[in-house]
């Protein structure tokens, strides 16, 4: 990790976790800042723009979703959200609403200072403007060519249906990040979609089949249960 890799604004109510990770972020390069509830944080965040939220959800003055909601009204800073509310639809609540992340306490540092280096690149991507859609994406023996429209997989083209590859263009642009269900549906398919999950579970069962080496197990196109897919970029 860079030297300087950033300022994190922790939204926590518990002291107890904010001194955790107030020490972890700290013993990674990270400068930290820190709110006690929504309003402190939201309060915080435009004076110093901070370049990772983490987010509780279970604040005392006003629901973390509504943190969310606020802060994607003027900002794409990365939210990883930290919760003890590990329910299915609390997570596709925050991820839908904008959020980049989402983990359940307790969590290992490890994990969180991977998922924020993950939810900090795709933020990097997205504030280039769509430069990446002129190179390639790469990761293990898959590489995407966004520019020629093109999917490898040990060094052998695969070939896949314009749907299967705009599925994939999506999980790319998005790469390391949770993408809901009806988030994917709607991209592909459009609004009317949105319901289908069977459309999702055939493509995604088919993209598993050419690009993974054991689709039972996959490396590259994870699922997460309940909540969406992710592709991995690392």
């Amino acid at each position: 990790m860079s030297e300087n890799p950033g300022l994190v604004l922790v939204i926590e109510d518990e002291a107890a976790m904010r001194r955790f990770l107030r020490a972890s972020l700290a013993a990674a390069g990270f400068r930290v800042a820190e709110a006690e509830n929504g309003d402190a944080g939201l309060k915080a965040a435009p004076l110093q723009p901070p370049d990772v939220v983490i987010l509780d959800l279970g604040l005392p003055d006003m629901d973390g979703l509504e943190v969310i909601r606020n802060l994607r009204t003027w900002s794409e800073v990365p939210i990883v959200v930290v919760s003890a509310r590990g329910q299915e639809k609390d997570k596709v609540a925050a991820l839908d609403l904008g959020a980049d992340d989402y983990l359940t306490k307790p969590f290992s540092v490890g994990e969180l200072l991977a998922r924020i280096r993950v939810a900090m690149r795709h933020a990097a991507r997205i504030a280039a403007g769509g430069a990446d859609e002129a190179t390639q994406f790469v990761v293990g023996d898959l590489k995407v060519d966004l520019a020629a429209r093109r999917v490898f997989v040990a060094d052998k083209e695969v070939h896949l249906t314009p749907l299967e590859y705009r599925l994939v263009a999506i999980l790319v642009h998005h790469a390391g990040k949770v993408l809901t269900h009806r988030f994917l549906l709607e991209e592909v398919w459009g609004p009317p979609y949105v319901e289908e999950m069977h459309y999702l579970r055939v493509y995604m069962a088919n993209l598993r089949r050419k690009l993974e080496a054991d689709p039972a197990r996959p490396r590259y196109l994870l699922t997460e249960q309940g909540v969406g897919y992710r592709l991995v970029d690392e």
